[in-house]
């Protein structure tokens, strides 16, 4: 069989890619090997545009199978399901630099498949399927103004890492993904344990430097196996039928509509106007069938010309100007901690939850080792928060992605568990969207955890900002805090999430073919203001520092350390022993390999038995000490006392009274609380007590 194959070195490793040996029928295929992880990476488009829809049907997949990590999926079925959440983020973050790069007016259905085949932990599957997805895209037939290339950076003990593996991924510093053109960078991905701004601009530029030499060789395959792209049905809006909606609506009455500070009060605007719009071209079906995407595009012009030429934005503030913030904490009684964001027209309701470690939700992925995660992140967007009403059918891609943004901002703030051993949550429900709730989620996940009694160690905040262009890359306006229109109309959503001294997270998508520098490092200094004057001037006057304690709803956690051999002692025969501390004083506990015991509950002084019977069943019994236990079977010879759930002993009948008893019913009956004093080891090695010593 003949087929094309292409390597190139990178980051230590070669990467591979064979064109022309499998998957034939697809518009574009790549077979991509890095280290002995392998990705198939295809791209397929329908042959006619879908009818009826204003947008580009892109559909991007990145499916994990897990034979190849030599696993089989858990569960009945024994079949892969749905997306995980990180095959979810994994094909968020390969569409965002992809889609700007497809011709504006193409409604052709497209999707990008990336089957991740074999997994090495040197060569993470997500960077090859970033890379691979460009190059079958751009040796199809499909138009797209490509390629894009992808280069992550990791860093280690302050040192930059080109392509780390799985494990420098994990415990690095920096986990950065950059997409660039052969120009420009077009999208930047990151999380981050407070990095300076200055280092990770420095971090973004290395991994657009290797980005140009990846560009060269899939350029270099696309000039040898590359196919002529096809033509296409535009969809683009007749320019004679622009003219015409502005003899009937000028551009100053335009201007008007959107220019408010009230989404609802724009809208309504823009319904008159489309009204106005069917009534003049009720005689054109044609002009009819795309007249929202006539109006949105008109809007846009307009919107875009005003920001651009007068550095005006439709609700007057100033071009730096933060929409008006308001903050507060315990807005929901009997949670653990609660908060509420607000800025402008977009508000976020947080609620934090803490539980035992043992809650921890377990991932089960292509990963060596099963994945725990101990701190939750979940973001809802119910169709209440802009006005609209449509059934909930559950979390989206859109809902997961934001949700795995706040997450990523917090976690380089969070106590470590043998500090706070609790496993977190914390929901977002946005009830009020205009425009960056991920951002506001943020802020309002950073003050619920404060409220309840996370210790973290720093506040975080985050902020958006947009961009518009003009002809030339020096012509662009900058806007800090974009509300939902100038996201929509504008080139730039540049999400940074941060502490006082440095980033925490990173995403920015874009809707043009890339950012020059000075944009990018306007943006993140921008992003730097406004943060830090939301901490000053919203959040900190509702909470300044963590509560030094949990709330009174929360669960208490006392942590104690055994021998790991006593360990077996504790649980019992099946459970038995440590189900009977459980029924009796109604904590939970959870207990590791190394012997970390964790007692959790809410009434102090029964996590404090629990403590006091897991101390007595793993301390060896000692001539001397008391104790204090309950008689749970009598014999002739002697009464047998439990001290803990499966620690007892044996008091003679000689040792009970002071007085000589015949019979040991005569002074002790079942279920007597006795106090007893430990002899040591009598002449046959056992250890004996007494109750008549112990008076």
């Amino acid at each position: 069989m003949d087929y094309k194959s292409y390597s190139i070195e990178l980051g230590g490793r070669t990467l591979t890619v064979d064109i022309g040996r499998v998957a034939k029928q697809a518009n574009g295929a790549a077979f991509m090997h890095y280290g002995d992880t392998t990705v198939l990476c295809t791209a397929t488009a329908s042959e006619q545009p879908r009818e009826g829809i204003d947008f580009f049907p892109l559909s991007v997949e990145y499916e994990e199978k897990m034979y190849s990590v030599g696993k089989i999926p858990g569960g009945f079925n024994k079949r892969e399901g749905k997306a995980s959440e990180n095959a979810i983020l994994t094909s968020r973050v390969i569409d965002r630099p992809m889609r700007p790069l497809f011709p504006k007016d193409y409604r052709n259905d497209c999707t990008l498949n990336n089957l991740v085949l074999s997994v090495d932990p040197e060569c993470r599957p997500e960077l090859v399927a970033m890379i691979g997805a460009s190059i079958a895209t751009s040796i199809s037939d499909i138009p797209f103004d490509g390629p894009c290339a992808t280069t992550q950076i990791g860093m280690v003990d302050g040192e930059f890492i080109v392509n780390p593996n799985q494990e420098q991924w994990k415990v690095g510093d920096l986990n950065l993904t950059v997409a660039s053109t052969a120009e420009k960078v077009i999208m930047i991905e990151a999380g981050a344990n407070e990095i300076p701004e200055e280092k990770m601009i420095e971090a973004i530029y290395m991994a657009h430097e290797i980005n140009q030499k990846l560009i060269a060789f899939i350029n270099q395959i696309v000039a040898e196996v590359g196919k002529p792209k096809h033509t296409y049905v535009s969809c683009a809006i007749p320019e004679e039928m622009f003219e015409e909606m502005k003899k009937i609506v000028p551009p100053a009455e335009m201007e008007t509509a959107v220019f408010t500070d009230d989404k609802q009060v724009r809208e309504g605007n823009i319904s008159e106007i489309t009204e106005k719009l069917k009534e003049a071209f009720a005689e054109k079906e044609d002009w009819l069938e795309v007249l929202g995407e006539a109006i949105y595009q008109y809007e846009k012009k307009t919107v875009r010309k005003m920001i651009l030429k007068d550095h005006k934005r439709p609700d007057g503030r100033e071009i730096t100007q933060i929409r008006p913030l308001a903050a507060e904490v315990d807005i929901i009684p009997r949670v653990h901690g609660s908060s509420m964001f607000t800025r402008g027209q977009t508000q976020i309701c947080d609620v934090c939850t803490l539980a035992p470690l043992s809650e921890m939700q377990k991932v089960d992925g292509l990963d060596s080792n099963e994945v725990a995660k101990r701190y939750m992140h979940h973001y809802n967007f119910p169709s209440y928060s802009v006005g609209e009403t449509k059934p909930s059918r559950g979390p989206g891609r859109r809902e997961i992605g934001h949700g795995a943004l706040a997450e990523r901002a917090l976690i380089p703030v969070l106590p470590s568990e043998e500090e706070f051993p609790y496993a977190i949550r914390c929901v977002s429900e946005t009830f009020e969207s205009n425009g960056s709730t991920s951002m506001a989620s943020t802020c309002a996940s950073c003050m619920s955890l404060m409220a309840a009694g996370v210790p973290i160690k720093k506040m975080v905040a985050g902020i958006s900002c947009g961009l518009v262009t003009g002809d030339t890359d020096d012509d662009y306006v900058l806007l800090t805090d974009i509300q939902g229109l100038e996201d929509f109309f504008g080139d730039m959503d540049f999400k940074v999430t941060g502490t006082t001294d440095g980033i925490t997270a990173i995403q920015m998508d874009i809707k043009i073919h890339g950012l020059t520098r000075p944009i990018v490092e306007g943006a993140i200094a921008r992003c730097r203001e406004a943060r830090l004057f939301i901490m000053d001037t919203c959040m900190k006057p509702a909470i300044s520092e963590p509560r030094p304690t949990v709330n009174e709803y929360a669960p208490k956690i006392i942590q104690i350390k055994i021998d790991p051999e006593k360990i077996g002692d504790v649980v019992g025969q099946r459970g038995k022993t440590i189900n009977a501390i459980i029924d009796m004083t109604g904590v939970k506990i959870d207990i590791t390999d190394d012997g970390c015991v964790s007692v959790c509950g809410t009434d102090q002084a029964m996590m404090d038995k629990a403590v006091e019977l897991i101390q007595i069943i793993v301390t060896d019994f000692e001539e001397g000490q008391m104790y204090k236990g309950k008689v749970v079977s009598i014999k002739e010879f002697g009464a047998f006392i439990e001290f803990a759930p499966g620690k007892e002993g044996m008091v003679h009948i000689s040792k009970i009274a002071r007085e000589r008893i015949n019979r040991v019913e005569d002074v002790l009956t079942l279920g007597d609380e006795v106090k007893v004093k430990c002899l040591g080891k009598d002449k046959m090695g056992r250890i004996s007590f007494s109750i008549k010593d112990a008076r």
